[in-house]
């Protein structure tokens, strides 16, 4: 069995991570049409651990055996950044099932309340701060005219 990660030890730069929670709220599907033009369903779903509480983003039929109460387990999950707020994913890459783990639920810790304004550099793995590229300071060469 591979380690489990903390809800509260997630990050926006969290890649891989399997996480256990259980099913604290979930919201109505909302149907949306993707920058590909496809309409698909996302349905928002509040899961947490005995460290605290995230929002999952669940695709189409992801999101058609869960329900309230309910003890979820991520496997190959990662954390991407929604106008700012950290949302776990669980990714094409990744898996959702159900388990019979008795969680606790925190939910004094929100992960996803915290707004990143800063955007995430994952190749440096750190925050860019005015990074970008008409900031970067270019150096002459003698030989370039």
């Amino acid at each position: 069995m591979e380690e489990i990660t903390k809800i509260k030890d997630l990050n926006p730069s969290s890649r891989r991570v399997n996480v256990v929670g259980k099913v604290v709220s979930v919201s109505e599907p909302k149907e949306i049409k993707t920058r590909f033009g496809e309409d698909k369903a996302v349905t928002e779903v509040v899961i947490a651990d005995d460290t605290g509480k995230i929002t999952l983003t669940l695709w189409n039929e992801q999101a058609d055996n869960v329900k309230d109460a309910v003890a979820l387990r991520i496997d190959n999950g990662y954390v991407s950044l929604l106008r700012g707020h950290m949302r776990l994913n669980v990714g094409k890459y990744g898996s959702l099932s159900q388990t019979d783990d008795e969680i606790e639920a925190n939910e004094d810790l929100d992960m996803s309340e915290k707004e990143y304004e800063n955007q995430y550099n994952y190749r440096n793995n750190n925050y860019r701060k005015n990074n970008n590229y008409r900031n970067r300071n270019f150096r002459k060469y003698d030989d370039e005219e």
